[in-house]
């Protein structure tokens, strides 16, 4: 016995060291093929099956029965402890119980609040009920059941539910993850991939997460927090190629002729291979935000003639998963000098002095002194106000949020503009992106903004992609980016070689009855693993 406690302690602590939010760290199989609910008593790991009608006390380290008592009814869902007492919620009998862990004997009933109940768990004064169809969380009145608070849940389903002192925590099994939410204001703030097909109940056991799976019959122990801040996964290698053209026609001639080509860089989720450019370019340089560019120069290019600048890059791009935790980021007074110096700063599309924006902004953020909460603040509100719509060109950010539709620069400078206004570095990033097939073609291109949040550094965050419907969804619109996109450009505002543009720019000069066309557009080629 000595020596599993032994080999136990040193397998968690080997892998304590290379944690990360979501990661399994202890695992053991389910005391029946029908497990539903988990809760944490503070020794033992309770487990509910419905086919058995029992309710399992487990060892939280090996998974042994230590000792079973029957469930209250004959569809036990979720469990939740109230520090001294079990609780159960069933879905046929539609009732909530709160049961003597020591006998099994029912002390009380409540009706519960839905007709569906899933999850359940207990805050430390009251319960909160799951809606394991509808989708919604109910907190309520422990006296009579009756809901005294609903949010939306975050996806399709709350199969479980639990509360570690500050965050809800659910399970959603159609959608294969874990959310923690923001109790009061029903906001999504971090998704974890669960670790099984059929996720069930969850537990707090006062430092990780419990989650029962169906599918899998096993019970996980789960790390919710860890100081890695973020995960990349499903690597997708690519050659892109950006390709830009310039035609002309009439009666004279290009005189004139400078292209510029953003130059890719290493990211956290990016890295880049291999560049090679057809022609070579004339010069590399370097705008005020350090964003280097390819500069082609071309003279007296004659009418009825074609331009081709290309850079063509090699690159590995991943999905990465920041894990922000709002406690952590701070204030803004955390962040450093030069870094709100450079990125307060107003600029042509941001107007971020014009009273319209200082009012607004103030209005939106309120008296909230978290960065993280400031920059949720501004999200909301874009993604709230306005609607995605190509008007042509891009308006500067006041026009914008009073027209209310944009294109996704648009929202861009919109948020970048409330939050400078409101103290918040914020800066953009553009990218050629995968349109359907791994081997697409763009000539649409996106752009969204960055903040900087203290212990974290710039984390994305798109209004405009997270304008959906579902919590879960709308929090993917931050910190999140999938492997479609081919980041070109990172920039602060107005540049000495790119203008407001992003990926690309031009600059000419032409005789009199010159027409120049444009084109510019970006193909993704597929690299075998």
């Amino acid at each position: 016995m000595k020596n599993i406690i032994v080999f136990f302690l040193a397998f968690f602590t080997s892998s304590s060291l290379i944690a990360h939010p979501g990661q399994v760290i202890n695992k053991f199989a389910a005391p029946g093929k029908f497990c539903t609910g988990v809760a944490f008593d503070g020794s033992k790991l309770w487990v509910a099956d419905y086919k058995a009608d029992l309710l399992f006390a487990l060892d939280p380290v090996t998974g042994e029965t230590k000792s079973k008592i029957p469930s209250p009814g004959f569809w036990p869902q979720d469990l939740a402890w109230d520090g001294r007492f079990l609780w159960n919620i069933d879905l046929k009998q539609k009732k909530i119980f709160q049961i003597d862990p020591e006998n099994g004997q029912i002390l009380k009933t409540l009706d519960s609040p839905t007709d569906n109940p899933g999850g359940l768990t207990w805050d430390g004064k009251t319960l909160w009920v799951g809606d394991c169809k509808k989708s919604k969380i109910m907190k309520i009145d422990i006296n009579d059941g009756t809901a005294v608070q609903t949010i939306e849940g975050p996806a399709l389903s709350v199969q479980g539910l639990t509360f570690d002192g500050k965050y809800l925590w659910s399970s959603d099994r159609l959608k294969d993850e874990i959310y923690m939410i923001d109790p009061q204001k029903g906001e999504v703030i971090t998704i974890l991939k669960s670790p099984g097909k059929y996720a069930y109940g969850m537990a707090w056991d006062g430092q990780y997460l419990w989650n029962v799976d169906q599918q899998s019959d096993s019970v996980y122990q789960i790390v919710c927090r860890d100081d890695q801040n973020y995960i990349i996964s499903n690597t997708r290698s690519a050659i892109i190629t950006i390709t830009h053209e310039v035609k002309s026609n009439g009666k004279g001639m290009i005189k004139d002729l400078n292209t510029y080509l953003a130059i890719p860089f290493d990211m956290n989720q990016q890295k880049i291979k291999s560049i090679s450019f057809t022609p070579h370019y004339t010069a590399e340089k370097s705008d005020k935000w350090d964003q280097k560019v390819a500069m082609f120069s071309y003279e007296n290019i004659p009418a009825d003639s074609v331009v081709r600048s290309m850079i063509i890059t090699e690159a590995e791009i991943s999905d990465i998963h920041y894990f922000i935790f709002p406690d952590r980021c701070g204030t803004i007074n955390d962040i450093p000098e030069k870094i709100k110096k450079t990125y307060t700063v107003d600029g042509s599309k941001y107007l971020m002095n014009d009273p319209y924006i200082q009012k607004l902004s103030k209005e939106v953020v309120g008296d909230e002194q978290n960065s993280y909460w400031i920059a949720r603040k501004i999200f909301n509100f874009v993604r709230d106000n306005l609607e995605y719509a190509l008007e042509g060109g891009w308006n500067v950010a006041p026009v914008v949020l009073k027209r209310g539709t944009g294109s996704c620069s648009e929202y861009a400078f919109s948020f970048i503009s409330l939050a400078r206004a409101a103290g918040l570095p914020a800066r953009y990033v553009g990218a050629v992106v995968v349109r359907g097939d791994d081997a697409s073609f763009d000539e649409v291109f996106h752009r969204w903004p960055e903040i900087y949040l203290p212990n974290y550094g710039w984390i994305p965050i798109d209004p405009q992609g997270g304008d959906k419907p579902s919590p879960g969804d709308q929090a993917r619109g931050i910190g999140h980016l999938s492997n479609r996109f081919l980041i070109t450009t990172q920039g602060g505002g107005d540049s000495e070689y790119l203008g407001w543009y992003y990926n690309y720019n031009q600059e000419y000069k032409t005789d009199p009855q010159v027409q120049v066309n444009i084109e510019t557009f970006g193909e993704w080629e597929p690299l075998k693993k």
